[in-house]
């Protein structure tokens, strides 16, 4: 399979947990933006579910909550694939997390995969409370991490037009 070019925006989070839903909301904020070559999903799912998400995109950022308690809450942090390196292991299929998943992906269909995954993740307050609003922390950091998405995108275009940022 080619890859086609395109730049996958997957939210993932679950929109009834307070700020877990911050990387749904984030995806639908590209989504209405209707970018010519960025397609768009918000899901509720993880691990190897994420895979045919990416499948056949040249490019794919995912958007999560994350919660480490090493961050105030609404900390913007980007990440690539290599460093969820030393996370990746040999686990039960439902418990794979999303660098293992890559890789197992990469490993599975190699040619389907994108050339590049980065991660925008938000350090979040609350998401064992179910609400479908967010901590004040959280919401008054949503453009931000939408424009943290768009700098990533603007990379991705970069080194897919071969061009120098």
């Amino acid at each position: 399979m080619a890859l086609n070019g395109r730049i996958a925006v997957i939210g993932i989070g679950s929109p009834i947990m307070t700020d877990d839903s911050i990387g749904l909301r984030i995806s639908e904020n590209i989504q209405k933006m209707n970018l010519p070559d960025v397609d768009c999903c918000q899901e509720a799912v993880g691990g190897l579910d994420l895979l045919p998400l990416m499948r056949g995109y040249s490019y794919a950022v995912i958007v999560d909550a994350i919660q480490t308690w090493n961050y105030d809450p609404g900390t913007i942090l980007i990440f690539d694939v290599a460093d969820f390196e030393s996370t990746v292991a040999d686990m039960p299929a439902h418990d794979v997390n999303v660098a293992t998943a890559i890789k197992i992906g990469r490993g599975m269909d190699p040619d389907s995969m994108p050339l590049q995954v980065k991660f925008v993740a938000m350090e979040i307050k609350d998401m064992q409370t179910m609400s479908e609003e967010l901590t004040p922390e959280v919401a008054e950091r949503e453009e931000s991490a939408t424009n943290a998405v768009l700098h990533v995108i603007d990379c991705f275009r970069k080194d897919r037009d071969g061009t120098e940022e």
